[in-house]
């Protein structure tokens, strides 16, 4: 079977484009209930979920990666997985250390960019529709059963047509907030870039705003321009899809790999911790210690010191002071005076 194909990347697609395939088959019904206005759409997901792949097992086939990758998945059904999922994942009460603004930001564009593929996906691969009765109630289908029945003019109703656009607002709030950060914030002024940095922004913008302008040529235009609109929206949303995987956003769909990576770290820092070669205070495990070294091995990098211990062995502060002594030729690593922004925060 391997033989077949170039490599494990073009074999990854192929199985993964011919099981998108056949669930299209199934929740759609043998493909009779396809929405070809939706068909861009799905051309674009495809090439989404391509580029996804393709980005992955470039980043899963790095030595560092493999590591968190094997040992992570290893430690999936530790007690404490669930916690950490829900903080990484739905409450992100990681970014609440650095403030609520950012909090906020991120929920906003997190939450409205997930919500919107949720609604998005099933749709646009057939695997939920709507069929109306004649007493105005619809139908909702899940992979060609029946689920739920609400009122059209019902309060569920309003939820699931709107869906979108409160997903919309969502986005447009949170790329507001991280554009005005961007502008006034100095150290993010310092460190942005118009390509890598504001375009996403920029793209998911331009897809929220075009969005609810369908909305709007519906209700208040009485679908004057609607055609033209659509045809704009959904060009912005394919484009943005193709770009994800390649670009900033693509630590949306990368975010659940830190729960591995957390598992990681808490494991092995419950077994043994490390101590700094120069000042004796522990600052990672032994086992992440140990890996950092195999690494940078298996890369041909040696980073041993004259006294016999390697960089990995040393804490960030003597990692530093270490560096400095390289240059000045005084044992700065040596001296055990803590630097002033050692236990900063932020």
């Amino acid at each position: 079977m391997d033989r077949a194909f170039a490599s494990k990347f073009a074999k990854s697609v192929f199985l993964t484009v011919c099981g998108l395939v056949i669930l299209m088959g199934i929740g759609s019904r043998m493909f009779t209930h396809v929405d070809l206005a939706l068909y861009g759409y799905m051309v674009g997901t495809v090439v989404f979920v391509c580029g996804f792949f393709y980005r992955f097992i470039a980043w899963g086939e790095r030595p560092p990666t493999k590591i968190i990758l094997k040992k992570g998945i290893k430690l999936l059904f530790r007690k404490s997985t669930p916690q950490t999922a829900t903080e990484h994942l739905l409450t992100y009460r990681f970014i609440w250390n650095r403030g609520w603004y950012r909090w906020t930001q991120h929920v906003l564009l997190g939450w409205g960019c997930v919500l919107s593929a949720f609604v998005t996906f099933p749709l646009v691969f057939g695997w939920m529709y709507f069929t109306m009765s004649e007493n105005g109630t619809y139908t909702v289908v899940g992979f060609g059963i029946n689920i739920m029945k609400i009122k059209a003019d019902g309060m569920l109703g309003f939820l699931f047509y709107n869906a979108l656009n409160i997903t919309a607002f969502m986005v447009i709030g949170g790329v507001c907030m991280a554009l005005y950060r961007r502008i006034k914030n100095m150290q993010a002024r310092a460190e942005q870039t118009l390509i890598y940095d504001f375009l996403p922004l920029y793209m998911l913008l331009f897809v929220s705003v075009t969005g609810l302008a369908l909305t709007f040529c519906n209700i208040f235009l009485h679908g004057y321009g609607h055609p033209v609109v659509t045809l704009i929206h959904q060009w912005s949303v394919i484009v943005t899809l193709i770009y994800i995987p390649f670009g900033k956003l693509a630590h949306i769909p990368f975010r659940p790999m830190s729960v591995l990576a957390r598992n990681y770290r808490q494991h092995y820092a419950e077994q043994a911790t490390k101590s700094c070669k120069v000042c004796g205070n522990g600052f990672v495990s032994v086992e992440q210690s140990n890996d950092v070294i195999n690494v940078l091995k298996v890369n041909d990098i040696e980073f041993k010191t004259e006294e016999g211990f390697h960089l990995a062995e040393l804490c960030l502060p003597c990692r530093r002071k270490y560096r400095m002594s390289r240059f000045t030729g005084i044992p700065t690593h040596q001296i055990r005076v803590k630097e002033a922004n050692q236990n900063a925060k932020g």
